[in-house]
């Protein structure tokens, strides 16, 4: 399982070859990668519904106890199936759909290695493991929302994206660490295991805030909400793929995956259940002033993401099972309806909602399509979206003490989606011809048949929406915790939840015949969006761009003795303090004895120190800087580690034959500064050189407690082979920081390199133009 997750970023590496040779074939090919995963899960559900709960595990880091652990139980199935499945299907569609651009290969392989990440998020059970697998589909979707590079648009909502979710994944790790340190491990199911012992922990509190800010970031709960309609500025095959069955939902799926852990507190049902029925009503408000397709379905999805929260956060059996309901059904019709909307743009080269009409005669596969994804939106039988609904207003109505606060604001945001979903699948295929820049035709097969199969699949898992019920109860029992049967049947007599259902309709169905009016009135308002979170945030990354421009000046200002004035004057205002607190210039014990020799040694390093500050040539304070280095050479000597004295001798003679060399062909030296300039830097040295000593006391004053030393000494013989115990430590043991520091030094002399020969030829170009003359 884990290798099979895993191999998916190897597959990605080969779009592009795929691409270039195979052309529109090659979203199909890759396809088959998705496929394979989604029929290998699909085999799965007889197990996972009988209750088994397969796992794999390869350890990562096992001294820290972090492991790469998959659990495949029913909510991991649910959402394994909806990645791959609709993966497979937005591949397929790509690969047509972006038939003659230029970057076709890299945006499938991007779209294979987000599939991987979101399957692997998805699966695991260890939490440091699945926040590597979140931060991943973070940075993909900025690659994939910022595609269209050249436009401006697009990159300012792929940097907000990433800003958003990235500062929420923060947030997301703080609190990771925390229920890790309040329950003892990493792991989601031991934590589900000791879930009251974890909830009555001191720091509960701040890890469920922290996880909560990760999820409401990722999965756009207002006030981060802004984000995901921002995102629309991403080719079509992205937004049909993140923003309605993986990267938005990854957040409720935290959600419902730590449900058993955390869930079930008062802190939890209030904060969870609030921001959810908030983000439900207000995407549903905001979705109604828009005309793009695509907005329309990108403010629909951000109420449905609230719908999804908020069922989590009452956390009743009943809440929980209406959510996995609801989570299936809104990724098959939204996946279908945002591929439509991008056929639309394709074939009629517009998404304006008050341009498109008429259509169905045109594109009469898409229209079908688009129209039962539609309806299932709306929640019409006998499809599935009309079963999530119901159970969707039975959930309120039983979310004691909540359901006066909770049944209208689901009427209500329904109400308003149920014309959103006429509007986007129904109007544009109905009624006159609309006035659209080409003549419409039919899309080719590939990019028809995803959004026909995904329609055809909210009709049949509405039909025999009983056959469906133990596999989502399967989904339900591992959100909750404990099992639990979920009931699901088109008919359930006549109840007050039909009610609600057949005025919802009636009163979308009004709604959609008067969207006109409704959408002018809605687009008074539309100054008010600008006083939201959307411009606050701007203000605030504004600002702190401000700020960061003002530290930079002043920490940087073009000077190096200025720049390390600062870092200098830093230094000894963090540490002198502490040093002083502790005592460590004052206390007699931590003086050590001084034999006459290392009196004699340490007075010829303070010599040559002042020697080469007093200087008055280069040669010199060469020669200083040479007696400063020899003596502390000889210092190492006489405390007993001529291996180092060696290589200390050594570096020292390179260093000062390399001074000359190069110091002899600069310009003379400057006459000297200002005296109060050299009252300063003398003060700052002084004060360095006292923080360094007191460092050194306050090493010397504790008890040393290194196994590094004894390993070292013991270990370079018989593993390296070599008795020079620092040599050994540099190109062995630390081999690999070594070749790093060597590779430094090499980039830095192949660039001092490239500066010489500019200049040489520089000057041969101006050699050559004097004697033209």
């Amino acid at each position: 399982m884990i290798a099979a997750v895993l191999s998916g970023f190897a597959v990605a590496l080969l779009a592009p070859a795929l691409a270039k040779r195979l052309g529109r074939g090659a979203g199909a090919v890759l396809a088959l990668y998705p496929a394979a995963l989604f029929f290998r899960f699909l085999s799965r559900v007889p197990a996972v519904v009988a209750g088994e709960t397969p796992s794999a595990s390869l350890p990562f880091v096992p001294e820290l106890g972090i492991s790469l652990s998959f659990r495949l139980d029913g909510l991991a199935l649910l959402m394994a199936l909806l990645v791959t499945g609709i993966g497979a299907i937005v591949l397929v569609y790509a690969g047509t759909y972006l038939e003659g651009h230029p970057r076709r290969g890299p945006l499938l392989g991007l779209l294979v290695a987000f599939l991987s990440a979101m399957a692997g998020l998805v699966l695991c059970d260890d939490l440091l493991a699945l926040f590597a697998f979140w931060e991943a589909t973070s940075i993909l979707s900025y690659f994939l929302i910022g595609f269209e590079r050249e436009e401006a648009e697009a990159r300012a909502a792929a940097l907000q994206a990433l800003l958003v979710t990235g500062g929420g994944g923060l947030a997301l790790l703080a609190g990771f660490v925390l229920l890790g340190q309040a329950g003892g491990t990493l792991e989601v199911s031991a934590l589900a295991a000791n879930a009251e012992a974890l909830k009555a922990h001191p720091l509960y509190l701040p890890a469920l805030l922290l996880v909560l800010a990760g999820a409401f970031t990722k999965s756009a709960q207002v006030p981060f909400h802004f984000w995901l309609p921002g995102a629309m500025a991403a080719p079509t095959p992205v937004s049909a793929y993140l923003h309605s069955a993986t990267m938005v939902k990854a957040g409720v799926f935290l959600l419902a995956r730590l449900h058993p852990a955390l869930g079930g507190t008062r802190e939890w049902v209030w904060v969870v259940t609030s921001v959810g029925a908030a983000t439900m009503l207000t995407g549903a408000l905001l979705s109604v002033g828009q005309r793009d397709l695509k907005r329309l379905l990108a403010f629909s999805t951000v109420s449905a993401l609230g719908s999804l929260t908020m069922l989590v956060g009452v956390g009743t059996p009943a809440a929980l099972g209406a959510a996995m309901v609801f989570l299936l059904a809104h990724a098959l019709y939204k996946a279908a309806l945002f591929l439509v909307a991008g056929i639309l743009d394709h074939e009629a080269g517009t998404r304006d909602a008050t341009r498109l009409g008429g259509l169905l005669p045109l594109l009469p596969a898409t229209g079908v399509a688009a129209m039962a994804a539609a309806f299932s939106m709306a929640g019409l039988p006998p499809l599935l979206g009309f079963v999530s609904k119901e159970l969707l207003y039975d959930a309120a109505l039983r979310a004691s003490p909540l359901p006066f606060v909770l049944v209208p604001v689901a009427v209500g945001s329904n109400m308003l989606l149920v014309a959103v979903a006429l509007t986007v699948g129904f109007g544009p295929f109905t009624g006159p011809r609309g006035a659209t820049s080409k003549l419409p035709h039919e899309a080719p097969v590939a990019m028809w048949a995803g959004p026909a199969l995904l329609g055809f699949g909210s009709l049949a898992a509405g039909v025999f929406s009983g056959a469906l019920s133990p596999f989502l109860s399967a989904a339900a029992s591992s959100a909750l915790g404990h099992p639990y049967g979920v009931r699901l049947e088109l008919w359930h007599g006549f109840s007050l939840v039909l009610l609600k259902s057949l005025v919802t309709l009636v009163v979308g169905v009004a709604l959609y015949r008067g969207r006109h009016r409704l959408r002018a009135f809605a687009e008074r308002f539309a100054p008010l969006g600008a006083l939201g979170p959307a411009r606050l945030w701007r203000a605030g990354l504004a600002g702190l761009v401000s700020v960061a421009k003002g530290t930079a000046a002043f920490l940087s200002s073009g000077s190096l003795r200025q720049d390390v004035r600062v870092v200098v004057v830093a230094a000894v205002a963090l540490l002198g303090p502490l040093l002083l607190s502790r005592g460590t210039f004052g206390a007699a014990d931590a003086l050590p004895s001084v034999r006459p020799i290392e009196a004699v040694l340490a007075l010829l390093v303070v010599a040559g120190a002042v020697g080469a500050v007093v200087a008055g040539s280069r040669l010199s304070a060469v020669v200083g800087l040479g007696v400063t280095g020899y003596g502390i050479a000889l210092l190492f000597l006489v405390f007993g580690a001529p291996d180092l004295s060696m290589t200390q001798f050594a570096v020292e003679t390179l260093s000062v034959l390399l001074f000359v060399a190069v110091l002899r062909r600069l310009p003379r030296l400057r006459s000297r500064s200002a005296p109060r300039s050299r009252a300063v830097d003398a003060a700052l040295a002084a004060a360095v050189g006292a923080l360094m000593a007191g460092l050194v006391l306050a090493v010397h004053a504790g008890p040393l407690r290194s196994r590094l030393s004894g390993f070292f000494a013991e270990s370079s013989l018989p593993l390296a082979k070599g008795r020079n115990v620092v040599n050994v430590i540099l190109v062995d043991f630390r081999g690999l920081d070594t070749l790093g520091e060597i590779t430094v030094l090499a980039v830095a002399a192949l660039g001092v390199l490239s500066l010489v020969r500019l200049r040489l030829a520089a000057k041969g170009t101006a050699g050559a133009k004097e004697g033209g003359r």
